[in-house]
């Protein structure tokens, strides 16, 4: 299973699929089918219902419902990340034991105090760089949340010397970020409980030895967050794909926070040709199967998976 082209789509079931979701459904759909001349590529779902407050009651079951009206059908029974706690903490008692993770007792507004104090202003809209105040200890407060330390044994705080993470993006070319100074030590698992986004979709990824990593563009920005968990817990770097966003008449990326209206399926093919469209794939006429058939062969053409 080592050499094999695995692909995933992984939804949070906050609602049902938009137009913006459609796209890395159907961009990570046509990876794996581009690289499936043998028979052996697999595309898998994954249902991200860890953030059990935002998930609503039957959007998993209708998101399953809206893939298979538009033909794009999962090659193994789709995983939910609430049914795999128990691999996330094992993931996590290994960054424990290697001293890669810590306990911070810091709250938000603690946190943009210590920045405050150190004189680094809250830019906005940009990532609230954690200081590192727990790095060295709790210093009497109680642990809150478990933090990655970004910078492994060996390099110092501020070391010049601390190579960015560096890896290629399919689609957006040579990538690179300091995680240390861009996000800071970031959380794994949270105060409340549930593990974090960055940790869970490392492990998940892993599991199932997933190859090729195609999903939206917003998401860019937690590539080089999930290499770092991948070298600590000795997991392979998938290849990574970020994919275009529909953005709505303001110019903002089209999201349900933003009223995307669900996916209307009773038309798929016109639906799966406004996808393809934000893809720069041809429209295509005919039935679902042959537009689909047309879009493996055109996505092999452009990206050669």
């Amino acid at each position: 299973m080592g050499n094999q082209h695995t692909g995933r789509f992984a939804p949070s079931p906050t609602g049902p699929l938009h137009a913006g979701s459609l796209v890395a459904a159907l961009a990570s759909w046509l990876d794996v089918r581009a690289c499936n001349q043998s028979g052996t590529g697999r595309w898998l779902v994954r249902i991200e219902d860890l953030d059990t407050q935002r998930c609503m009651s039957g959007a998993a079951s209708t998101i399953l419902r809206q893939l298979q009206s538009l033909g794009l059908l999962p090659d193994e029974t789709p995983v939910f990340q609430s049914q795999r706690t128990s691999l996330y903490r094992d993931a996590l008692q290994r960054l424990v034991d290697t001293g890669r993770v810590y306990p911070c007792g810091c709250s938000r507004k603690e946190i943009e105090a210590a920045r405050a104090g150190l004189g680094l202003p809250r830019q906005r809209h940009a990532e609230l760089v954690y200081p590192g105040t727990c790095q060295n200890g709790l210093h009497g407060k109680a642990a809150v949340a478990w933090r990655f330390r970004t910078i492994a044994q060996g390099y110092g705080p501020g070391d010049q010397d601390e190579p960015p993470v560096q890896w290629s993006d399919r689609r957006l070319g040579p990538q690179q970020q300091q995680v240390s100074s861009a996000v800071g030590d970031f959380v794994v698992q949270r105060a409340d409980g549930p593990y974090a986004y960055q940790l869970a979709v490392v492990v998940d990824d892993a599991a199932p030895q997933i190859s090729h990593v195609v999903r939206g563009e917003d998401l860019t920005d937690n590539t080089a967050r999930q290499i770092l968990l991948q070298r600590a817990l000795g997991h392979s770097q998938p290849r990574y794909l970020h994919t275009p966003l529909v953005r709505d008449a303001h110019g903002e990326k089209l999201s349900k926070q933003n009223g995307a209206q669900p996916l209307d399926t009773t038309q798929p093919l016109q639906t799966l040709n406004a996808a393809a469209a934000v893809l720069g794939l041809q429209a295509r006429t005919g039935s679902v199967a042959d537009a689909l058939s047309a879009w493996v062969a055109e996505w092999r053409r452009l990206y050669n998976p």
